[in-house]
């Protein structure tokens, strides 16, 4: 487990992140269309969001912070 919260903290795993949310946001928009599509889109905000800011929304369900640096500070420590 703590692999993939050391995967979602790093660079690469907020790129993945936001990619995800472009990507369900151009799902919802351009293919699915209507109320469904709209939900779709508003979903891929979340990913969206987290990768630009920094943040994972998981982290805290298995006691880690919610912070992206802290993520990484804490996952340091956990492997140190």
């Amino acid at each position: 487990m703590l692999g993939l919260f050391g995967f979602l903290g790093s660079s690469a795993g907020r790129v993945t992140r936001a990619v995800a949310g472009v990507v369900l946001i151009v799902l919802g928009l351009a293919v699915i269309h209507g109320i469904g599509g709209y939900i779709v889109a508003i979903i891929g905000l979340l990913p969206l969001a987290a990768g630009v800011f920094d943040f994972c929304i998981f982290a805290p369900l298995a006691g880690l912070p919610f912070s992206g640096s802290q993520l990484r500070a804490a996952l340091q420590k956990k492997t140190s």
